[in-house]
């Protein structure tokens, strides 16, 4: 793929075209959508097998529904609530119909009929012989988001928790859900943030750390947070964010901060803040953003803390680049790195999620010629794929909360982070798409840093991994593929929470556990579902045991380092957070 290749007036054309589709599509492509069905359609048609067993499980739902309305229309609903056995259950991540209101009649034959519904298509969408399993995943995902659009807790009239408030409320909620609604258009179309997220300020109740920005570049500024302890742990601690998000989820509000517990705990830490990009920065790639980020921030800690081995941290998108720079500096000898941490990254995309619904050749193609257009890709349209692949808990729950309920969500600062996204530029996107996410080239060897391909199993420093139970960017199956990339030490931990919920998960977070293991470099390779089984469950959270693990790779404590280095030209610059992180 030669992204610096200029297209003809026709070509040029085509992609101006998809780019107007992608604005009301979220930049999913409707041919890749088509292709997944036509696939599933066409294997459909001949096998006739295949049919008359759906016509035969048809057949059996319908019969059993039907007994259960019987028996339900027999039984005294007033005297004997729930006497009736369902049919069918929920799926244990399905909160819509838990109210004990659901059981009653007649909403317990809707939702009834619903979930068998949506059970039948996804027995029509599975186990077609010989469609590709990427769209049979694409066909049964979209056929059950389409279906979910249906679902009677989404209206007023079949959700019997919205006609009880109603009723309750005399039909104030109604009408409040309206200024909600109104509310949120406005603020959609103005392009502000949700309601809420105006209380949490960058530098005034989150991104507080005490710190200052030594280092500036086009891409990045580099924060040096000032000490809280006489003494420090030798080594410096550098957190590369992904660029996807601001680097703040880990400087949040003083009691869920990583950057000040890790402080506080006698660690001088650097942190990379990314450049919010603009259609200017469209030619930066994957180069760039290892040239200008990981690797000139590894040279002002270097220079500032000279002699000193570095613990590096990479967040996410931020951990897979941290990865390929490690292994290039272990390719080339360069021995900077005391150790590796990875918060939710993945090495290996093959079975990289749900996420992988939205990644062949067909969409990327697309999507480089929406971003082609503009030199980027927008707020709207990463947090489109994200909204999609949670549906029931960001998009329907929050309707029915927020404009039938008539109540919001008190917003808390992970909430208002979340809402403060940043672009990507066109260049670095379409790479990160084709050769990790498509082709898989970091796991596979084809990954060049220069003029050569990099393997993560050149990476000798011990690596510190923690992956997310309920993570729908980077399932913790696929992070734990690094125990087949690596021939390090690895010490793996999962923790309980999502993306990124899980990793903010300060000491004192109620209801936090987790599981922690080390493999000596030399031991045979133990599968997920084993590791699962045999690793120990522990309450709490997971900082104390990570914090501990930098402090047994250190060799020393020594008064804290200076702010810069003036003399190698790193001169404070401005106070933390800097400006980057400031700009829409």
């Amino acid at each position: 793929m030669n992204m610096e290749r200029r297209d003809g007036t026709a070509h040029s054309f085509d992609r101006i075209y998809h780019a107007f589709i992608g604005r009301g599509t979220l930049g999913l492509s409707p041919a890749s959508l088509m292709l997944a069905y036509a696939d599933w359609l066409a294997h459909l048609s001949i096998a006739p097998a295949k049919q008359a067993e759906l016509w035969q499980k048809a057949l059996r739902k319908f019969t059993r529904f039907f007994l259960y309305a019987c028996k339900c229309a027999a039984t005294d609903q007033n005297a004997n609530k729930g006497a009736c056995a369902v049919c069918i259950e929920p799926l244990p991540q399905d909160k819509r119909f838990r109210e004990p209101a659901w059981r009653d009649w007649p909403f317990n034959l809707i939702y009834q009929s619903f979930l068998l519904t949506q059970q039948w298509w996804h027995n029509a969408t599975s186990d077609v012989r010989g469609v590709s399993s990427h769209h049979e995943d694409a066909v049964s995902f979209a056929t059950r988001q389409f279906l979910d659009m249906f679902s009677p807790s989404n209206f007023l009239l079949t959700n019997p928790e919205v006609l009880q408030a109603t009723c309750q409320n005399k039909g104030l909620n109604l009408v409040q859900g309206w200024f909600n609604l109104i509310e949120d258009w406005e603020r959609l179309v103005g392009e502000k943030r949700p309601v809420g997220s105006e209380n949490y300020i960058v530098g005034e109740n989150v991104a507080v750390t005490a710190g200052t920005v030594i280092y500036r570049n086009r891409l990045i500024e580099l924060i040096q947070y000032k000490p809280a302890t006489d003494t420090v742990w030798k080594e410096p601690v550098l957190i590369v964010p992904a660029w996807i998000m601001k680097y703040y989820i880990l400087d949040l509000s003083p009691h869920n901060s990583l950057v000040k517990y890790l402080v506080d705990a006698g660690h001088t830490v650097f942190m990379i803040s990314w450049k919010n990009p603009t259609a200017n920065d469209r030619d930066l790639g994957l180069d760039d953003y290892m040239n200008l980020g990981v690797s000139s921030a590894l040279e002002a800690i270097t220079a500032i803390t000279p002699e000193c081995k570095i613990h590096s941290v990479g967040y996410c998108l931020g951990g897979t680049l941290l990865s390929i720079a490690a292994a290039a500096m272990a390719r080339d000898g360069d021995d900077r790195l005391a150790s590796i941490t990875l918060l939710a990254s993945q090495t290996d995309f093959e079975e990289a999620g749900e996420l992988m619904l939205f990644i062949d050749e067909s969409q990327v193609a697309f999507l480089e010629d929406v971003m082609w257009e503009q030199g980027y890709l927008d707020t709207r349209q990463m947090a489109g794929t994200f909204h999609i692949i949670r549906s029931n808990d960001l998009i329907w729950s929050t309707m029915v909360r927020d404009y039938l309920l008539g109540a919001r969500r008190p917003v808390n600062d992970l909430m208002a982070w979340n809402s403060d996204a940043t672009r990507m530029p066109y260049k670095m996107h379409a790479e990160y798409l084709s050769r990790l996410f498509l082709h898989n080239d970091l796991a596979e060897l084809r990954y060049y840093v220069g003029d050569r391909p990099v393997a993560i199993s050149d990476i000798r420093v011990p690596v510190f991994c923690i992956a997310t139970v309920h993570d729908h960017v980077a399932p913790w199956q696929s992070v734990y593929k690094i125990h087949l990339l690596s021939d390090t030490e690895i010490t793996f931990l999962l923790t309980s929470g999502g993306h990124n919920a899980g990793i903010v998960s300060e000491p004192g977070h109620s209801g936090r556990t987790f599981q922690v293991s080390t493999r000596s470099a030399d031991a045979k390779y133990l599968d997920p579902d084993s590791w699962l089984a045999r690793t120990e469950v522990q309450d709490g959270s997971w900082w104390p045991v990570w914090e501990k693990w930098l402090a047994q790779h250190s060799t020393e404590r020594l008064p804290p380092p200076a702010m810069g280095n003036i003399t190698s030209g790193y001169v404070p610059i401005s106070a933390a957070p800097g400006s980057y992180v400031l700009a829409e």
